[in-house]
This record gives C-alpha cells, sequence and structure tokens, in this order.
C-alpha cells in the first residue's frame, strides 16, 4: 500500500508543482524534479510518515523499476531520431559534434582536477580525477526530451540535438571504460586490457546487436495486428521484454558480457522507425502513454538527489570545478565542432548548451566507481551527486532558452492565444 500510495503522491506533487512554477514559465521537468526533493528523505519525508513522502533513501530506492522503465521508453523515442532519411541531411554532423563535445568535455574537466590536485594536495587523486572526467561525457536524454516534447521544439538545432544525446551514451560508455581502467591500475598497480578495452566493446555491440533484432522482430509482429491499439500494446510489451533483456549480465571466463539499456532500446526504436511504415503514428501513441510514467520518473529523480553533499566544502568545491569544466568543455567542443562540420551560426551558438544536463548514464558510472575503487569511489559519487543535482535543475532551463533563442520553440501566435481565451470565456459563461 505504501508503495502505491508513494507513487501517487510523487505523480500528483509533480502535476501541482508545474502549476505552482508556470508564472515562472519554467520547464515541467525543473517541477517535477524540485517536487521530487520536496517528498524525498530531507524535506516530508523526514517527518517519518510513510506514504506522505520517502521517508528514507530505500522506499526511494524502491522504485527504481519505474527509472529502468522510463530510461527504455525515453530511449526507445530517441531512437526515432534516426530515420535514414533525416540522417542523410544531419548523421555526418551529428557524429563529429557527438565525439568531439564528448571528448572535450572530459579533457577540461581532467586538466582542472589535474591542476586542483598541485594546488590542494591530498583532497583528489588522479585516480579519481581521471574517473571524473570519464563521468563528464555524459549527457541525459530524459531532460532534454522532456523539454523538446513539452514545447515541441523543431527545427535544425532539435533536429541535430538528439541524435547526438543518443550518441552520447555509446561514446561515454568507451571513454569511461578507458579513463576508469587506468584508473584502477593507479589504484591496484595491475593493468587489465579486458576492462580497458574488451569489455566495453562487447557491451556496446551486443547492445547494437539484441535492439536491432528485437526491432526487426517487433516490426514482424505489428504485421500481425490490424487494430492500433493492439499494435500499441505490442510495442509497449516488446519495450519491456527489450528493457529486461538488457538487465542480463554473466561472466565467460574474465570476459563481461552485459548490456546497456539505453543503447538497446534506442536501437530497437531505430530499426523499428526505419523498417515500420506504422512507426509514425505508433510513435506518438506511445508518447501519450508515457507521460505520467515520465512524470513519476522525475519525481522519483529529484528525490534521489542527495542533500547532505553540501555538508562537505571539499566537495562542493570540487563539484563546482567539474561543473564550470565540463560546462565549458560541452560549450567549446560543440562550437568548435559545429563550425569544423559548416553548422548555422544558430546552431554553433546554441547547442551546447543544450547538451548540459546530466543524470541516469553519469549515476550508473559513479556507481561503479564507488564499487569498484575501495577507498575512493565514495568522493567520486559524491560529487557526481552534487553535479547532477545542479545540473538537473537548471539544465532544463538552458535548454528551454537555446531552443528558444535558436528559433526551434515557437511563442504562441496571437491567434492560437484569441482561440484559447474565447474557449475559456465560452466555457466560463456556460457555468454562470
Amino acid at each position: 500500500m505504501n508503495t502505491l500510495l508513494s507513487v501517487s503522491i510523487a505523480l500528483i506533487a509533480g502535476l501541482l508543482m508545474t502549476r505552482v512554477f508556470k508564472p515562472l514559465k519554467l520547464p515541467s521537468v525543473t517541477a517535477y524534479l524540485i517536487a521530487g526533493v520536496l517528498v524525498g528523505p530531507y524535506c516530508l519525508g523526514a517527518c517519518g510518515i510513510e506514504g506522505l513522502g520517502f521517508t528514507s533513501a530505500d522506499a526511494v530506492h524502491s522504485l527504481a523499476l519505474i527509472s529502468e522503465v522510463a530510461l527504455a521508453f525515453i530511449a526507445f523515442s530517441i531512437g526515432n531520431e534516426f530515420r535514414l532519411d533525416e540522417l542523410k541531411q544531419t548523421g555526418k554532423q551529428a557524429l563529429i559534434i557527438g565525439i568531439f563535445q564528448a571528448l572535450a568535455a572530459t579533457l577540461f574537466v581532467d586538466l582542472a582536477l589535474v591542476g586542483l590536485i598541485m594546488l590542494l594536495p591530498g583532497k583528489l587523486s588522479l585516480a579519481q580525477a581521471l574517473t571524473l572526467g570519464a563521468i563528464a561525457t555524459a549527457t541525459a536524454p530524459a531532460a532534454t526530451l522532456m523539454v523538446v516534447r513539452q514545447y515541441k521544439a523543431d527545427g535544425p538545432l532539435t533536429r541535430l540535438l538528439l541524435p547526438i544525446v543518443a550518441l552520447d551514451d555509446a561514446i561515454g560508455l568507451i571513454v569511461f571504460a578507458v579513463s576508469f581502467g587506468i584508473s584502477k591500475t593507479l589504484v591496484s598497480g595491475t593493468v587489465d586490457i579486458i576492462s580497458i578495452v574488451l569489455n566495453p566493446l562487447i557491451e556496446i555491440a551486443l547492445s547494437l546487436i539484441l535492439g536491432a533484432v528485437m526491432g526487426w522482430l517487433l516490426t514482424q509482429l505489428e504485421k500481425l495486428f490490424n487494430s492500433n491499439t493492439n499494435r500499441l500494446n505490442l510495442t509497449i510489451g516488446m519495450v519491456f521484454i527489450t528493457a529486461s533483456l538488457s538487465m542480463l549480465e554473466f561472466h565467460i571466463g574474465s570476459i563481461e558480457i552485459s548490456f546497456s539499456s539505453l543503447l538497446t532500446c534506442m536501437m530497437l526504436g531505430t530499426v523499428f522507425c526505419n523498417t515500420c511504415s506504422l512507426s509514425h503514428d505508433l510513435m506518438a501513441a506511445s508518447d501519450k502513454w508515457t507521460s505520467p510514467l515520465f512524470a513519476v520518473f522525475f519525481v522519483v529523480s529529484g528525490a534521489e538527489l542527495e542533500l547532505s553533499v553540501f555538508a562537505d566544502w571539499a566537495i562542493v568545491v570540487i563539484g563546482i570545478i567539474y561543473i564550470l569544466f565540463r560546462s565549458l568543455g560541452k560549450y567549446c567542443g560543440t562550437f568548435v565542432s559545429a563550425k569544423a562540420a559548416k553548422c548555422s551560426p544558430s546552431i554553433c551558438k546554441y547547442l551546447g548548451i543544450t547538451l548540459l544536463p546530466q543524470a541516469g548514464v553519469a549515476l550508473g558510472m559513479c556507481t561503479i566507481a564507488a564499487s569498484q575503487l575501495p577507498g575512493q569511489g565514495t568522493l567520486i559519487r559524491n560529487i557526481t551527486l552534487f553535479a547532477v543535482l545542479i545540473y538537473e535543475l537548471f539544465g532544463p532551463m538552458f535548454t528551454k532558452m537555446a531552443l528558444t533563442a535558436a528559433g526551434d520553440i515557437k511563442p504562441m501566435s496571437e491567434e492560437v492565444k484569441k482561440r484559447r481565451e474565447a474557449k475559456l470565456a465560452a466555457v466560463q459563461e456556460k457555468k454562470n
């Protein structure tokens, strides 16, 4: 009962918070995250009343399945952006910018934190600096997608943004595996080529293969049904199955066999949208079905943010440096590579700002670091949590501002405003 009540409170609190923030014209995702902080363990949850809020971190983590399912559908939706006819126009630019901005973020953070080690010896190790640099590559697809959907953003920047956000996952996995492998070598003194090179490549390859197979299978099964309702049910079921299969993990000797849920579900969406003629309609119907799921996901994400990280001044200082230099790396890397790819001036100027949000993938990386770097992983985790807290609260606002400035978010026309006002007036008159 408490779990169901917590989910209900989370959804309603998130929706009510969007009304509170409506005069400020903030994105809904920011409202959801703040609602999550309010019902989390540090605010309402601290009262200890079961069901009213999340009374502990364990209560929040008990809803981890919702987060997994939501991320699967987010990845599935982003896969829809890899339509071959559109990639012919933007694919090369997305690849160049995607790789360069990720590596630039890593380089900027690495150099800044190595400089900090020299200035404040003993506060940070080289292994921790390299790991944080790798985590800097990751961008949160969920927050970006929510802003795009809420404001119906469309234009050259948006069409380039979503493929780049999707590419970040694959690039981040490779960079993290290499950097984290070097970090473990520095701590243990032993070199493991399999974990540095082979395992991440296997994970990416198997994720793409599994997603492609499931996407082809979904297209074939859709042919068995004539009703769009049944086709939608089948699509949702197939995303569930793909997400569950991507959680498999086992070893063959010293080789680790695992999958990236985001990459797998992105590939599912990519193959499906390119092989099924009904994919446009089914994707649109799926988006409507997942709206409350995403709202709960962001509220739960807000409840997961640990405010206790502010208690340690060292974490705050290192976190601020991490945030500043990751932001600089993302922006400068995007600006330079967009210029090299001959993008329009507005894309060069604003695209980097939209790549700032950071959450799920980064949290997964820091969890690995916390478990495999004894004595050093906790600091990495706390700094990442601090950065995620700041990026998730402010990143969506910056994304909205950048998309608006680039012209991809159109202001409501006077005609639409008048129609809405007339409709409201008619409803009010009928009530009277």
